[in-house]
């Protein structure tokens, strides 16, 4: 109890400093994780949506009678934004959970 009252040492507090800066940079490569995987998703969900939104806007007359070029051009964004965020959130969580679980491990009391 009284270990808590005494205040800390400098060489604890770079340590502290150093346990930020490591978290911080596992949050950016997490972010930086999700940001590629979400971007690749949204090239492949383009171009899979593209392809038959417009040969479906030239071939089915109901299509070519309803869907103009900004109603294709917003199919396919939405989709693609759709991909992003979904692919881009689970892989940012997927990342930091691996990482807890990682950090749980390697600093728990029966392995020191």
């Amino acid at each position: 109890m009284a270990a808590k009252n005494v205040a800390q040492s400098p060489f604890e507090r770079s340590s502290n400093l150093a346990s930020l800066d490591h978290k911080l940079a596992m949050a950016k490569r997490c972010s930086r994780e999700g940001v590629v995987a979400g971007a690749k998703a949204a090239a492949f969900a383009s171009i899979a949506t593209a392809i038959p939104t417009v040969a479906s806007a030239r071939m089915l007359p109901w299509a070519r009678a309803n869907l103009n070029p900004t109603a294709q051009a917003l199919i396919v964004s939405t989709v693609a934004g759709m991909a992003y965020f979904i692919v881009a959130d689970k892989t940012v969580l997927a990342t930091a959970r691996r990482n807890s679980f990682n950090h749980q491990t390697s600093s728990s009391p029966a392995n020191n």
